[in-house]
């Protein structure tokens, strides 16, 4: 792995995740026998908004019973939600072996380990054959990602003819400099935003005809707020994002929150088809 992957993976990683997890579980009397997907839903959905935002990309783009690919999976949240609610076969890669593990015996525990399936993996070389995902799916990923030709060639080439790419991203606007800690990153060191009209462009060389795109801003702006009222009132919840941010949780929601708001980056979501 190279040195930028290992403190990537670094950033994000928390010591037996999976058994955290159990614990905060046991702390709120939820049945270890009996766990849905809505118990753990505050922290198995690693970006803005959430299942919500999830839910509602699937629905827009149409994609039950797709063979789909989540990179950059995190703990798996979206592929349970597309399995469970869309009846689609899904896949997850992720850079942290430690997200993986736990998103495969989350997915066990609350019964859908049959319909998903994670695991570790660079997204710039996946390991899969070419044409073989009727969707490729990505969530706040791009931020982590130095190399974008190769990125977004590589979802080119395991997608299949006809295929969408779906996204939903935090893109650079303007030429002012954020501040740091953010979720994805503690310093600007493995931080790379970019403008989605280059992300725009490099899909379209590629190919792939964009379809349709949503600003997401203000939606993300109120939510967070709302997270953020709600920690400065009560603290961080038992099982929320704070277990996948640890410490400086808040610092990262409010600097997150406060770019959005003074224009520096923006929350933007969409799909492109792949016609060639």
């Amino acid at each position: 792995m190279s040195i930028l992957n290992s403190q990537i993976e670094q950033h994000y990683y928390r010591p037996d995740l999976y058994n955290d997890i159990i614990n905060r579980l046991k702390e709120l009397d939820v049945d270890l026998n009996n766990v849905n997907r809505k118990d753990i839903a505050g922290v198995d959905e690693f970006h803005v908004r959430g299942v919500e935002v999830s839910r509602e990309l699937a629905k827009i783009a149409n994609i039950n019973n797709s063979r789909v690919l989540d990179i950059g999976c995190g703990i798996g949240g979206p592929c349970r939600m597309l399995a469970d609610e869309f009846n689609c076969d899904t896949i997850g890669i992720d850079l942290s072996t430690e997200y993986v593990a736990t998103a495969n015996r989350l997915s066990e525990l609350v019964g859908l380990s049959h319909k998903t399936k994670f695991i570790q993996g660079d997204a710039t070389n996946l390991p899969f054959q070419d044409n073989t995902f009727e969707v490729v799916w990505t969530q706040h990923v791009q931020v982590n990602i130095k190399d974008k030709l190769m990125f977004y060639s590589e979802i080119d080439r395991v997608l299949a003819n006809n295929g969408l790419f779906i996204y939903y991203e935090v893109f650079k606007k303007g030429g002012k400099e954020i501040n740091y800690p953010m979720p994805w990153a503690d310093e600007s060191g493995i931080s790379f935003l970019d403008q989605s009209s280059k992300t725009d462009s490099i899909l379209e060389k590629l190919g792939l005809v964009k379809k349709q795109s949503t600003d997401q801003t203000e939606s993300g702006i109120l939510i967070l707020q709302k997270l953020l009222d709600r920690i400065s009132k009560r603290g961080v919840p038992r099982l929320g994002l704070n277990v996948l941010m640890g410490a400086t949780t808040k610092d990262k929601i409010s600097n997150l929150l406060n770019g959005l708001k003074e224009g520096k980056i923006h929350l933007e979501s969409g799909f492109f088809k792949k016609q060639k």
